[in-house]
């Protein structure tokens, strides 16, 4: 991989974004177990530097989809807090009016072109809109983020195989934490290893430490190199760790005490942290005070959430097609 000088901007910039990433999830995770948000919560603790290192390899104006999981890829991209927060809330100012939730952000204008809750679902999604780039000569790419367990679905092999026909400029980017939901990577793959499955289709891959923003960064600017020159595709998987359970509330039965230690000691804030004060980039004060930014902007969004109107209930069926009884 191409070696980049890591100067203190870049270095602090990335940890912001985890520490934001971090501070939202924390908040949102309370306030579900307070009964302040309705459905359900998949959160990414332990998975930040993914987000963090991706994003700061695309431009804004890249498209990006997400799963589930992904309240930290839409901050990270650049959406605005206060609008995510109260999309999660449920309110009538977030980006979906309150009718996407946790599951289904978009926020266009970053590119965030939606989350969703089926597995695999954003792949073939990201797949038209990087053939509509391509039709439309734009530089953009597309992005997929998916999880290991969506490589087992037929979504994955289809949208590979079109967009290596094709050569679309897409990105696939896996973020493999080992679980497909409750189900360990061990007992669902033959090959465990999706970079070395992406050679069926001729896609060029990268397998890298998820926990290291910076690893992820790497990979994801030589991957899109080669999307943006026009050669096709390409794969990235990002090995990282699920500290909570597949949705907030699992009592994760079916992980031992010892992996869950192990899953918290590759803490990707605190490893980077670390890193970054041996090398002489960052010193304790500026930590404290990177995080105690990141909870003040959590808190201003949490608080903008809370305060914010519910949807009307006359706006149910806007923006639904849907025919009246008795219409011709």
């Amino acid at each position: 991989m191409p070696a980049e000088e890591i100067d203190r901007a870049l270095a602090r910039r990335l940890l912001a974004t985890m520490q934001l990433i971090r501070a939202f999830e924390e908040a949102v995770r309370d306030h579900f177990a307070a009964r302040h948000i309705p459905g359900f919560i998949h959160l990414s603790i332990g998975q930040e530097a993914v987000a963090a290192g991706l994003a700061s390899a695309l431009e804004r104006e890249d498209y990006l989809y997400v799963t589930h999981r992904g309240h930290g890829h839409v901050i990270a991209k650049g959406a605005d807090l206060k609008r995510v927060a109260a999309e999660i809330f449920g309110k009538a100012s977030g980006y979906c009016r309150g009718r996407g939730g946790s599951m289904h952000i978009a926020a266009f204008e970053v590119g965030v072109l939606g989350a969703n809750g089926v597995v695999g679902a954003g792949l073939p999604h990201a797949a038209g809109a990087a053939w509509a780039l391509q039709l439309q000569g734009r530089q953009q790419v597309a992005v997929a983020v998916f999880g290991d367990g969506a490589v087992n679905t037929g979504l994955f092999h289809e949208t590979a195989n079109i967009a290596s026909l094709w050569r679309l400029p897409l990105l696939l980017l896996c973020e493999n934490n080992g679980y497909a939901e409750f189900t360990p990577l061990s007992v669902h793959a033959a090959v465990e290893s999706v970079a070395e499955r992406a050679a069926a289709y001729r896609l060029p891959a990268w397998r890298v430490d998820g926990q290291d923003p910076l690893a992820v960064r790497a990979a994801v600017r030589e991957a899109l190199g080669r999307v943006r020159a026009g050669e096709g595709p390409a794969l990235v998987e990002c090995l990282t760790w699920r500290v909570r359970g597949h949705y907030e509330g699992d009592p994760q039965r079916y992980r031992s005490s010892t992996e869950l230690e192990e899953a918290v000691a590759h803490d990707p804030l605190r490893l980077f942290a670390e890193r970054l004060r041996r090398e002489g980039l960052l010193n304790e004060a500026e930590e404290a005070e990177v995080a105690a930014q990141a909870r003040q902007a959590v808190a201003e969004a949490i608080a903008y959430a809370q305060e914010a109107a519910f949807p009307d209930p006359a706006s149910a069926l806007e923006d639904v097609l849907y025919q009246p009884s008795g219409a011709g």
